[in-house]
């Protein structure tokens, strides 16, 4: 377990996030099995070498059962911390918090294609389909300023297309 002390020398861990949009401009979150009443996006690990947009679209495949999407945007990479109680407990204390790129993808199956359980490890226990700008209230609170920010970086996509 990392000490508190030195958690602002432990690196940041490299991940994707992926705020995926419907027809109707809304944005598709997950309510995670491990934390009851936490809802996000779909987001994961960078693997070492991996295109970004690449591992995003794993992601999906792996956390929702399909990769139907097509890209629209990216941040730059955005970071968060994790607060001092997961420090050393979270990724085998071996990061402080993560550094993510966020996409914005437009979703371009059926509901039908969404499979949480596509997956042997299911991530989300529930899903729906949400306004961009009521993410920050559903996230873990250490994670809302980020997600703050992915919603200034994507608003434009939240009208429905047209």
């Amino acid at each position: 377990m990392a000490k508190l002390a030195d958690a602002a020398s432990l690196p940041y861990r490299r991940g994707v996030g992926i705020a995926l949009f419907d027809a109707a401009g809304r944005v598709f979150a997950g309510e995670r099995i491990d934390t009851p009443g936490a809802w996000q996006m779909p987001q994961g690990g960078l693997d070492r070498d991996e295109d970004p947009w690449a591992a995003a679209c794993r992601e999906l495949k792996e956390e929702i059962g399909t990769h139907k999407a097509e890209k629209l945007d990216e941040t730059e990479w955005l970071r968060y911390d994790l607060p001092p109680d997961l420090v050393g407990h979270v990724w085998r204390g071996r990061y402080r918090g993560q550094e993510q790129k966020w996409f914005a993808a437009r979703f371009t199956g059926e509901n039908s294609d969404i499979d949480l359980e596509a997956d042997a490890k299911p991530e989300f226990r529930a899903w729906r389909w949400v306004a961009l700008e009521d993410l920050p209230s559903l996230i873990v609170p250490f994670k809302r300023p980020l997600y703050l920010a992915v919603v200034t970086a994507f608003a434009r996509f939240a009208d429905a297309r047209t």
